[in-house]
């Protein structure tokens, strides 16, 4: 893993970079971040299980929703958990990793302040992920003029729209995913914008694309166990997944010139 210098005098606001540098990964990178989210959860399971819980049940929440009113409620489910509720669970597990990176005993009243402390930035950003939603959801629905309407279509019929859709659909999860690898951890950890630290985001994934496809797939991996789990699996998954992905941040981005952010600047 290559190093970046680090300044001790951060720059001034105005003076400040557009996109914050990333460090070259290896392709080890993303098994070592499941190693270190594991050790995380190990030296705090109660609390990890804890947001494990809570993302499970809004999971459940989603699900029942869309199997009672349609894909319009997926959508509305999605949207509103984006914004309201993802985040900030999110951010609970950076903090608890932040915390034991400090030495400290986590306690889930810091996780809560640091969501709280951090709510602008964070419905900006998960605004802006709604809006790719919603462009995606529209997308997904044009692809439907490829699907063939007079009787029972074959396979050979049906494969123009599988292929389209799965095209429409890997470049929307890509653009969702490049855009949160690491503007969550980063927001938390940093006095930084939302759109600085999705660039910042988007900029690394371009730059490590082979490591991150495979920290990609592991994600992906994780949320098919987790359905074929009955969603039981996203207690652990997710937590796991959260935990290493604040070690994600803080082995590739060097936001040294942005300087540090807390509830209690501790």
């Amino acid at each position: 893993m290559s190093t970046l210098p680090v300044s001790d005098t951060p720059p001034s606001p105005e003076n400040m970079p557009f996109v914050a540098p990333c460090r070259t990964l290896d392709m080890s990178a993303p098994l070592r971040w499941m190693r270190l989210g594991w050790a995380d959860m190990k030296r705090a399971p109660r609390l990890s299980l804890t947001y494990g819980l809570a993302l499970m049940a809004l999971s459940v929440a989603i699900a029942a929703l869309t199997w009672k009113f349609g894909t319009m409620a997926l959508y509305i489910g999605m949207a509103t958990g984006f914004i309201f509720v993802g985040p900030v669970l999110a951010v609970g597990l950076y903090s608890i990793s932040r915390q034991l990176g400090k030495g400290l005993d986590p306690v889930m009243g810091y996780c809560l302040r640091e969501g709280k402390y951090h709510i602008k930035e964070l419905l900006v950003l998960g605004i802006i992920l709604m809006v790719v939603l919603l462009v995606w959801a529209r997308a997904a629905a044009m692809v439907h003029v490829f699907f063939p309407t007079e009787g029972t279509p074959s396979l050979r019929q049906l494969l123009p729209f599988l292929g389209i859709g799965s095209v429409v659909g890997s470049v929307f999860a890509a653009i969702v995913f490049a855009t949160s690898a690491f503007s969550l951890p980063m927001i938390l950890d940093r006095k930084v914008d939302a759109i600085t630290a999705s660039v910042t985001s988007i900029n690394a994934v371009l730059r490590n694309k082979k490591p991150m496809i495979l920290w990609g797939s592991l994600i992906t991996l994780s949320v098919v166990l987790g359905f074929a789990t009955a969603f039981i699996g996203f207690i652990v998954l997710l937590p796991l997944i959260g935990h290493a992905t604040w070690h994600a941040y803080q082995e590739t981005i060097d936001a040294a010139a942005w300087p540090l952010d807390s509830a209690d600047n501790v």
